[in-house]
């Protein structure tokens, strides 16, 4: 998705500032005596920082501290209601085998001004739990007695800070499920003191060694310190928020002593404002506890790793380590260079790497942007060297892959130029004043009928150049509507691709567009709309800074994929345009080899 390089000697090239200056204007580059022979990169996944759109962070972080200050100077008193014995029937369903398929329930707050939140939070953690088996999500308040033992393993998200104006809307028989229960339960943000209370600190502290009810997000001197790294297997982990927007990571007051049982502490936090450390994770018997919800500002090479495997130890306990690589050449098109092609497939066919070609069947360039101010449309049967050389690709290891129809959107500049490569197709998107890509919502046409139609097109043009199927499908800038999703998830087996999650989704009602939450992946998962997902988790060599976004160098690439190590069966999967010389795709390969993952094919997962 990033830039398309022309034929040789067609255009000469425009000053990299120039093309900047344009972006940001939205006006298209009129031919002339330095008619650009090269597009300025795009970066194929543009989302919000915080990965969370239109998403006060800031205003969560203040009421989550605000809050968490209350409960320090006045400790909580026991809930309203006390909880009673469990009963032989409650013994029994909480005791009850495990499912023969992995089956995980997520339950999540919906409650108060952020209650929004819950459903975001909890769509990221059903997609990662759909990897193991089935996934069943409800808000908690839906909770009744037993239930955690109809599954395997049991996550709970607290994005909702419960306590002086938000009353409690996790049931009591919850926590007393989980106390009395051997199933796994993971316990990720807020809301453990809560628990503490109900149940009792003594016989928390007894049963997990650990006492929730005077643990805080903040230190003795109510600071929430700068939180910069996380440890989890080893593997350093970074954790990048902004300032004001960070609630804080709850530091859990282990207790030591005869009583009270040994506490795993799973990940370590790094407080690099005071050089002191605490656990980030922390488990016993049959409770993970996380001291934050891990899925806002994520990165390539971000702590959620750590919750990303976590989930193994949860539901898969028996995965022996593997480490597998996946690579695809993003962005060709009619346009692309027949020479460049051949080159890239020659490397790859060397080295025994099988890859995706990630390719647009019809070029348009509406506006004549980089045509001399006159419009053109190409389609591959109209360019034969071209499809030679992707046939001669699949010969040699390539797997066919849709990456949209023409990849832009209409005639406008969407949010760039209009051209293929360089705009979205199923969303709309502008750059604002501040150099962020600001998502706008679904095209006004979006529609089931619409969006099988550019599939079906495409698809009709993949057959017209006399080219196979393609095998999978990458959304064009990674962005669409749940609508498109679906669609998407009709036609084909997979998606290779970073994914957005709408608001309203787990409802099943009509998906907000206005709320979403992105997410990339580390192994394979089966997503919330019922798509298979292929991750790409480790970005793409893009050696120019774009949008606030950083350049990204084959020593990034290989970083990242470090950090992935990680996860027991994870991967590094990561794009490539072959416009780029081949001398960092050999440097990133070469990296990623040398860490111990083992190439694969995207048509073999």
């Amino acid at each position: 998705m990033k830039s398309v390089r022309k034929t040789p000697g067609r255009r000469r090239r425009l000053p990299v500032v120039m093309l900047l200056i344009a972006a940001l204007l939205g006006t298209a580059v009129a031919a002339s005596a330095a008619v650009p022979d090269k597009k300025p990169p795009r970066s194929e996944a543009f989302g919000p920082a915080a990965s969370l759109s239109r998403v006060g962070l800031a205003d969560w972080a203040r009421s989550q501290l605000a809050a968490d200050a209350r409960r320090r100077l006045t400790p909580p008193p026991l809930l309203p209601k006390l909880l009673g014995a469990v009963t032989d029937t409650v013994r029994g369903l909480l005791a009850a085998e495990a499912p023969e398929q992995a089956a995980t329930l997520v339950l999540y707050d919906d409650a108060g001004p952020y209650g929004y939140l819950g459903e975001l939070y909890a769509m990221a953690a059903a997609n990662l739990s759909g990897h193991f088996g089935t996934v069943v999500a409800k808000p908690v308040e839906q909770y009744t007695s037993g239930l955690l033992g109809q599954y395997t393993a049991t996550v709970y998200l607290g994005s909702t800070y419960y306590g002086g104006g938000i009353p409690d809307e996790v049931p009591p028989a919850f926590y007393q499920d989980v106390l009395a229960g051997t199933k796994p339960v993971t316990w990720v943000g807020d809301n453990i003191w809560n628990m503490g209370s109900a149940v009792g600190a003594a016989q928390f502290t007894q049963k997990y060694g650990w006492d929730p009810t005077t643990s805080y997000f903040s230190d003795a001197n109510g600071s929430v310190g700068n939180v910069t790294q996380v440890t989890y297997g080893g593997q350093p982990l970074t954790r990048k928020i902004p300032a004001g927007q960070d609630g804080g990571v709850l530091r859990p007051n282990i207790l030591t002593g005869a009583g009270y049982p040994a506490v795993t502490r799973v990940a370590e936090a790094l407080d690099s404002a005071s050089g002191t450390t605490f656990p980030w994770a922390v488990r016993s018997a049959n409770l993970t506890y996380i001291g934050e919800i891990p899925f806002s500002y994520v990165s390539e090479s971000d702590r959620v790793i750590a919750y990303e495997d976590m989930l193994f130890d949860a539901l898969a306990p028996g995965t022996a380590a593997r480490h597998r690589a996946m690579f695809r050449l993003e962005d060709i098109s009619p346009d692309s260079d027949p020479a460049e092609l051949r080159a890239m497939a020659d490397y790859l066919y060397s080295q025994q790497i099988p890859y995706g070609i990630n390719v647009i069947p019809v070029y348009t360039d509406p506006k004549g942007v980089y045509n001399g101010g006159t419009a053109q449309t190409v389609t591959l049967a109209q360019r034969p060297q071209v499809v030679s050389a992707l046939k001669y690709m699949l010969a040699r290891g390539a797997v066919l892959m849709e990456h949209g129809y023409t990849h832009q959107y209409s005639n406008v500049d969407n949010p760039y130029t209009g051209v293929t490569g360089d705009d979205f197709e199923f969303y709309r998107a502008h750059v604002d004043a501040a150099n962020n890509v600001v998502y706008d919502g679904p095209v006004a046409e979006d529609s089931t009928v619409w969006a099988q139609s550019r599939v079906t097109s495409g698809l009709a043009a993949f057959a017209a150049a006399g080219l196979p199927r393609p095998q999978l499908w990458t959304t064009p800038h990674y962005a669409g509507s749940a609508t498109d999703y679906r669609v998407f998830g009709q036609n084909y087996s997979a998606r290779l691709e970073r994914s957005l999650y709408f608001a309203g989704t787990l409802a099943g009602g009509t998906a907000d567009p206005n709320r979403f939450i992105g997410q990339f992946f580390p192994y394979v998962v089966n997503d919330v709309y019922g798509t298979k997902v292929l991750p790409e988790n480790i970005g793409n060599y893009e050696p120019v800074a774009q949008n606030n976004h950083p350049a990204r160098f084959p020593a990034d690439l290989v970083a990242s994929a470090r950090a992935n190590l990680a996860v027991r069966d994870g991967f590094a999967s990561f794009f490539y345009h072959p416009y780029y010389p081949l001398q960092p795709l050999k440097d990133t390969i070469d990296g990623i080899k040398a860490l111990g993952y083992t190439f694969v094919s995207p048509a073999a997962l």
